[in-house]
């Protein structure tokens, strides 16, 4: 579709251009003028033909009328030289003539060889275009333009004949010219007559008799000429009249009374039945028109009456005829009386048609902006033919007058008015003249003195803030709404100011809220109940807003140490008090969810990050060692809890209490604990991914201590067993009792660590006979939890030493015991693998060898 109109646009620009370029190239008027497209025809026979265009230095709007002379190529020599004569003394004399209702010409007649053209003020089209059935409707006259155009033709034929003693002899439809602002002027001076001087002191115009051997169009239309110029060849101002009267019949009816053409013996007749008053049928004129157009067109000129008394019929009573006229009469009054008139406009626009008010009424009113002091008065109208007009209408009539204007700041009411009708500007301005006009007026409406007008900006400026970019809004909007905020003494502005800047915080970022707004708020002194709930309101927008969003810091730091006292502040009603507490609690509890939540966080991320030590990464070892025993060793595990054995990953470093001789049931529990935990240390060190001191450590003390307990050693006859020597006692030591025999015996056989970091090759056995004050072994500084001294009842600590592979024992002597565990049993093929040494210096090289290997070893397993 808009191709469509593009194209026809195109085709039609195309046409008048080659149109054109053959007739008025050598035409100077083409040197000043750019003639665009054909808008109408006028002038006699409709030959002249009207182009839109402008004047290329001044860009003034103007209409260029075009007679091509080839329209009269089939018309004898001699019609044709009279008919471009009468043409050149037409425009001569239009060109001489200023009136008000007379056509304007801008730029006189050129002629070259192909036409005849010269410039006139803008023209919307003839009479003769808009009158008729075959009138497109947007064409069509309103009954108030019909009586307004009339009353202007009385005051420019009034001119002619009293002024200017001229009879214009041809007033038709062709020669009515209706500029661009629906104005009726005369035009077609092609057949008119200047008085002549007589002698008796009368005003005397020469007649002319109508010929039938020149051409129709080379003389006045019979159809409107007045019967007197063909029964008594008199010619004068009544003779106009008559043509004015069957101008209206014209208007009313869609033809005149009578078509004649060139039969000039017909007019004759029907001139001598007007004599007769026959008139013909005038149902389609107005009844109070009646008789003043029959009485314009009787057939004896001194009976027709005068136009000033036509001025005052009832025809031309209207309201709205009133106000045209008055309008034409407009600059001849003062400004008291305008400012009278212009100030009841608004109660007439409204009952006039819309095309009435933007085409006649309009350009009168844009005329007074040029009067500063008119300029509230006349605002207002304008504002309101605006608010009737499309977006177009409004750009192409109304906006280019009203640009200087949003520039004025006196006097101080246009701001006022402009602020009442912003919604209306907004509404019909493009938003890039937003930007460059109506934006300025708003800031400076800001910066004016007056409180109204401060509110009406105040409460218009939201509802366009998308069209304010965020530079403008930061560095000029908000600026001026804060300073106005804090230095105005009236507080419905300061409520305002903030209810503006709440609106506008969707249209904020973050950062500009929290640097800007909030602080701002801190600075308000003034303490209010109205002013304090719009603060709250403020403050509850920017923390409900998910875009804008106040940190919990900003809230703990600033927002609830400001909003506390505002509670407690005289003239609060219980429904405000109770806003302003429910706000403090929705943001400590805020505070208090993220508080804890990122607390929470920080904890569970220290305790993933934090360095384990030796002791937790061997508990945990353990427990997945546990958890993958087969349901049989988890059977045998249920047994154990009969014994009392202490699970503590501490336990290979601390003196295991003392020991009864057990029977050989609780030595087989025994044994399969320690089986057991030596498969969980199998299987948890088998699986580590990346073998360590600790894990060969582990790992060597296990194989020692399964080599120890194999089934050949489990199944050889107790008969055979070489009995268990402790390697570390003395040669002269005796053993007092057997009980005390066998638990020495196996508390020295028995002697090894089961923590995988002790180095049992390098270990000494510990003292068989301790003194009685010395309950406690040599590895009591080994124990984590500082196990010191016993009571003197506890009999010696047990520590189970694990062998490494290839001790031993040959040689060696102990006591058999054929009650001991299997595991126990299996131990008499170890031999120590250090030199005998005595109690002191084994002890010492013990402690030596354990400290090294805690304090070098573990940290080297810890990193």
């Amino acid at each position: 579709m808009a191709m469509d109109v593009i194209n026809k646009f195109y085709s039609t620009v195309h046409t008048t251009v080659s149109q054109l370029s053959g007739v008025l190239p050598g035409n100077n008027v083409t040197r000043e003028y750019e003639v665009l497209e054909q808008v109408c025809t006028a002038g006699v026979g409709l030959m002249w033909k009207v182009y839109n265009g402008y004047k290329k230095s001044t860009k003034q709007e103007v209409s260029v009328f075009v007679f091509e002379k080839k329209m009269l190529e089939r018309w004898a020599k001699d019609d044709r030289e009279t008919m471009l004569e009468t043409l050149r003394r037409g425009v001569q004399q239009l060109t001489k003539i200023r009136h008000p209702h007379v056509l304007t010409v801008q730029h006189p007649l050129e002629e070259s060889r192909d036409s005849l053209a010269f410039a006139t003020e803008p023209v919307f089209a003839s009479l003769a275009n808009v009158v008729g059935d075959a009138v497109r409707s947007d064409k069509k006259l309103y009954d108030v333009e019909i009586r307004h155009g009339l009353l202007q033709l009385f005051d420019g034929l009034s001119f002619l004949h009293n002024d200017a003693k001229i009879v214009h002899r041809n007033i038709c439809a062709e020669t009515i010219v209706i500029n661009k602002n629906r104005s009726w002027k005369l035009f077609g001076f092609d057949f008119c007559i200047a008085n002549q001087p007589s002698v008796d002191g009368k005003s005397f115009w020469p007649c002319r008799e109508y010929s039938t051997s020149i051409h129709v169009l080379a003389q006045p239309s019979l159809e409107y000429c007045a019967p007197e110029i063909a029964l008594n060849t008199i010619n004068s101002p009544e003779s106009d009249l008559f043509s004015l009267g069957v101008l209206v019949f014209t208007i009313y009816s869609g033809k005149p009374l009578k078509m004649f053409g060139s039969d000039y013996s017909s007019f004759r007749r029907y001139a001598a039945d007007l004599n007769q008053r026959k008139y013909p049928s005038m149902n389609s004129v107005p009844s109070e028109l009646i008789e003043s157009l029959r009485a314009l067109l009787h057939p004896s000129p001194n009976m027709r009456p005068q136009l000033h008394e036509l001025k005052q019929i009832v025809y031309f009573q209207d309201v709205g005829v009133k106000t045209l006229s008055y309008l034409d009469s407009l600059y001849q009054w003062d400004n008291l009386q305008k400012s009278k008139f212009y100030k009841g406009l608004p109660q007439i626009i409204p009952t006039l048609p819309h095309r009435v008010n933007l085409h006649s009424i309009l350009p009168y009113l844009v005329k007074e902006f040029i009067n500063s002091p008119m300029i509230p008065f006349v605002l207002p109208n304008v504002l309101l033919i605006a608010e009737m007009s499309s977006q177009k209408e409004y750009c192409e009539h109304i906006l280019t007058h009203l640009k200087p204007i949003f520039k004025l700041n006196d006097p101080i009411q246009i701001l006022l008015i402009f602020m009442q009708k912003m919604d209306l500007l907004l509404k019909l301005t493009p938003a890039e003249e937003v930007k460059l006009h109506v934006l300025p007026l708003l800031y400076r409406s800001l910066e004016c003195d007056m409180p109204q007008i401060q509110e009406l900006c105040l409460a218009v400026l939201p509802t366009f803030s998308n069209l304010i970019d965020y530079n403008a809004m930061k560095n000029a909007v908000i600026p001026r709404i804060k300073k106005l905020c804090l230095n105005s003494t009236n507080v419905s502005v300061k409520v305002n100011c903030l209810i503006s800047i709440g609106k506008l915080l969707e249209d904020l970022d973050k950062w500009l809220v929290l640097d800007e707004i909030l602080p701002f708020l801190h600075q308000i002194q003034s303490r209010e109940p109205a002013i304090i709930m719009a603060i709250i309101g403020i403050y509850k927008i920017a923390m409900t807003n998910t875009k804008l969003g106040i940190t919990k810091d900003v809230m703990a730091h600033k927002c609830i140490p400001f909003l506390m006292p505002l509670c407690v502040e005289n003239g609060l009603t219980i429904a405000q008090f109770n806003t302003i507490v429910a706000l403090i609690r929705e943001m400590f509890g805020r505070v208090e969810k993220e508080q804890r939540e990122k607390l929470e966080q920080l904890s569970t991320i220290q305790r993933e990050n934090k360095p384990r030590d030796a002791s937790e990464i061997l508990a945990t070892e353990l427990e997945k060692g546990t958890g993958s025993l087969s349901q049989g060793a988890k059977a045998n595990t249920s047994l154990t809890n009969s014994v009392n054995s202490d699970d503590d990953m501490f336990s290979g470093f601390s003196i295991s209490p003392p020991t009864k001789q057990s029977s050989a049931p609780s030595q087989g529990i025994q044994q399969l604990k320690l089986k057991s935990n030596n498969d969980a240390l199998k299987i948890s060190h088998t699986s580590s991914p990346k073998p360590d001191i600790l894990s060969s450590l582990m790992n060597s003390n296990i194989s020692n201590l399964s080599n120890s307990s194999s089934p050949k050693s489990s199944v050889a006859p107790t008969s055979a067993m070489s009995p268990i020597v402790n390697p570390y006692t003395s040669p002269g030591s005796n053993v007092t009792s057997p009980n005390q025999s066998h638990s020495t015996d196996a508390w020295t056989n028995n002697w090894h660590s089961a923590n995988p970091l002790v180095m049992n090759h390098q270990l000494a056995s510990p003292q068989a006979n301790n003194s009685s004050n010395n309950n406690s072994s040599s590895l009591d500084k080994l124990n984590p939890f500082g196990g010191g001294n016993k009571s003197a009842s506890v009999q010696r600590q047990v520590v189970n030493y694990i062998y490494p592979s290839g001790y031993n024992s040959s040689g060696a002597s102990g006591i058999s015991n054929g009650n001991s565990m299997s595991s126990l049993n299996n131990m008499n093929n170890l031999t120590p693998l250090i030199p005998q040494q005595n109690a002191a210096q084994k002890q010492a090289q013990d402690n030596k060898n354990l400290n090294t290997l805690s304090q070098q070893d573990i940290l080297s397993f810890l990193n």
